[in-house]
């Protein structure tokens, strides 16, 4: 954090980081993620020298929620969807891959 940062921005970097480590990235990572995250919200809200248009321009970090992660824009796993087309009882499941499951259970 640069110094001179509230404690409000120290909080945020520290729940930041503590909760990209609980998700399994490495230290660095975590702190790097924690540190874009913080410096983009210090640029939005007017804290920062300097700032990129994208910075102000784009949906806040809070709002995007990981939205282009990639992670968990593919919805529910292929053992998920299948767990529920057996449940569903549905024929011909284990041949089925997972769009195929998608398309059978109606997701």
């Amino acid at each position: 954090m640069p110094s001179g940062s509230s404690p409000k921005r120290e909080r945020q970097y520290e729940h930041i980081k503590k909760s990209a480590e609980d998700r399994g990235e490495s230290t660095g990572r975590a702190k790097e993620i924690a540190s874009r995250t913080v410096n983009k919200e210090r640029a939005r809200s007017g804290e920062a020298r300097q700032r990129s248009r994208t910075s102000t321009e784009d949906m806040s970090s809070g709002k995007r929620g990981g939205q282009r992660s990639g992670k968990g824009s593919q919805g529910p796993t292929y053992d998920q969807l299948y767990e529920e087309a057996k449940k569903k009882n549905l024929h011909g499941r284990s041949d089925m891959n997972k769009a195929q499951l998608q398309r059978a259970l109606g997701k």
